[in-house]
């Protein structure tokens, strides 16, 4: 029995390396040409470069005419209540997505005991312990998070239009200094959406800049993405200029027909802020239609007060004619997405709570109001109404011309903006945007392969190594000796996005080795059964000025 311990130990003195993968074509993050070679990864490290032809390994991956990067990194996610639920993070997982970042304007802390209730979020208060949580369930992916404007607006002020005097303004602080010390990765608002609208531009500086004592970025969902975009994006530049901080517009667009012709504009401001001396990134999903609830096609003042005053307004008789006139109207003075499609039959209704109106899923608004002899702009009313919360639906809002131009960006990067799941169970029951399935798939397959927007290295280099330097992730998103081995392997010939928006539920394709942290992920598209992900941090964290309660 000895004997056999001492030959094993022996063996295992002579395996060089956890993993190897031989003959693949390397593109390195780095945007640079791409170039054959082995990897040798152990302990969850890229080890070496070069030529590994006499070391050994546990496992060795033939990557002999496949394409070799590191893992994307998804800087716009909402799976972070999804991989609670499902830690395989599989849509994203077999697109190659190896980090996830969470927070657009909405965090998952510091919540308030009223929150923690109203959210159903019993296991955690702060931002930190929400992390450590999701951790300790087990998670595919490296997850991090920004801390969202509109939850420490909420956690002071409550969901209504409110100023915060001195007071608050300093808990609002303090709890995004809080967050940065648990290791955010900076602040997000997401200014379109009630309550976070009810922010000033002041009160959005007063917090970037606490963030930016902390080396982290301020992302926005701006103010408007249509009629009112270019005000937006000067908005954003004043809060990133007076802040002095790094910035990044999410999901960047140009919404409604009538507004495409102002992306050029909103370019030359942007390359213009950053000549100036200003560092200002964007990101985007390679798609021409938006995803988010019904609620966008209704006035920020219907919506006030939180979800039971909206509704108790739209079951108001002698309001409703007036939230009808707001519907259809295109003055300009909100965001109003069901004018910016201009048309019924663009909007696809694509989620409900209630089982009664599931028939209606995936069926366009022009559809449903004819099935209920309603109006459309009265279906949207009724709907809300009868499923007791938001609805979730898709706009068909961008011009394709657009996605490309804005591909071409050399500070642009990579979000699905949707959650992360399997297509089974209760995922089922409602069709998300075909993003959360095919969005990085998408850009390789359609636009780089086969349209050649950008080259192959340039996307790879978007996907990986630009966001991790925009969110300050260290020692991820290239293949460089000595960072962390989240390492895919995948056939660019056999990379496609499945996904549509009549049937979303379908993996993309092509995506062979997924490595995270030098675990084997995902092999040969099947995910391994472990839970490799670890918490990435920002350049704020503290361990030792962390107050859990």
């Amino acid at each position: 029995m000895i004997l056999l311990f001492v030959g094993l130990f022996s063996c295992n003195k002579d395996i060089h390396y956890d993993i190897i993968i031989r003959k693949g074509t390397i593109y390195d993050g780095l945007q640079s040409e791409p170039y054959i070679s082995d990897i040798g990864i152990k302990d969850g490290l890229i080890i070496k470069i070069g030529d590994l032809e006499k070391k050994t390994a546990k496992r060795v991956i033939d990557a002999k005419g496949l394409e070799v990067s590191p893992g994307f990194i998804n800087v716009l996610s909402w799976a972070d209540l999804s991989l609670l639920e499902d830690g395989r993070g599989m849509s994203d997982l077999v697109q190659g997505v190896t980090t996830e970042v969470f927070g657009e304007g909405i965090s998952r802390g510091p919540l308030n005991e009223s929150m923690q209730k109203e959210w159903e979020h019993p296991y955690w208060k702060t931002l930190g312990e929400f992390l450590e949580y999701s951790k300790s369930k087990g998670v595919t992916q490296n997850i991090g998070s920004m801390v969202g404007a509109t939850t420490i607006r909420i956690n002071v002020l409550g969901s209504d239009s409110i100023v915060p005097n001195k007071e608050e303004l300093n808990k609002m602080k303090n709890l995004v200094e809080q967050s940065m010390l648990e290791g955010a990765l900076g602040l997000s608002s997401a200014l379109i959406y009630t309550p976070a609208n009810y922010a000033s531009t002041e009160e959005l500086i007063e917090l970037a800049k606490i963030v930016s004592n902390y080396g982290g970025i301020y992302t926005s969902h701006i103010r408007s993405e249509g009629n009112d975009f270019e005000s937006a994006v000067n908005e954003f530049i004043e809060v990133v200029e007076k802040a002095n901080i790094r910035g990044e517009i999410y999901h960047l667009k140009a919404a409604g027909k009538t507004n495409w012709n102002k992306l050029d504009h909103v370019i030359k401001k942007i390359d213009s802020a950053n000549a100036n001396g200003l560092k200002i990134t964007t990101d985007m999903y390679a798609y021409t239609a938006a995803a988010t609830g019904l609620n966008a096609c209704m006035p920020p003042w219907v919506k006030k007060g939180g979800f039971d005053e909206w509704l108790n307004r739209l079951k108001d008789k002698n309001l409703r004619h007036l939230i009808l006139k707001e519907i259809r109207s295109v003055n300009g003075e909100w965001e109003n997405f069901f004018t910016a499609v201009g048309d019924p039959e663009k909007i696809l209704v694509t989620g409900f709570k209630e089982e009664s109106l599931k028939q209606y899923t995936g069926k366009s608004l022009l559809e449903i109001s004819k099935s209920l002899n309603l109006s459309p702009e009265e279906t949207i009313v009724e709907l809300i109404i009868r499923n007791k919360e938001d609805v979730n639906a898709v706009y068909f809002l961008m011009s394709e011309e657009n996605v490309k131009k804005k591909i071409k960006l050399p500070y642009m990067t990579f979000c699905s903006d949707s959650y992360a799941v399997a297509p089974e169970g209760d995922a089922l029951n409602s069709n998300p945007h075909p993003r959360a399935y095919g969005n990085f798939s998408r850009l390789l397959g359609k636009y780089v392969r086969d349209e050649k927007v950008i080259s192959l290295e340039e996307a790879i280099g978007k996907l990986t190594l630009s966001p991790a330097i925009n969110f300050g992730i260290e020692k991820r998103g290239a293949i460089l000796e000595g960072w962390h081995a989240d390492v895919l392997v995948f056939d660019l010939d056999e990379i496609n996005d499945k996904a549509t928006y009549a049937n979303p539920h379908q993996y993309s394709t092509g995506m062979k080795n997924v490595i995270i942290n030098g675990k084997m992920a995902l092999d040969d598209g099947k995910h391994q059964n472990i839970f490799p992900g670890e918490i990435i941090r920002g350049p704020g964290y503290n361990k030792n000025k962390i107050k859990y309660k």
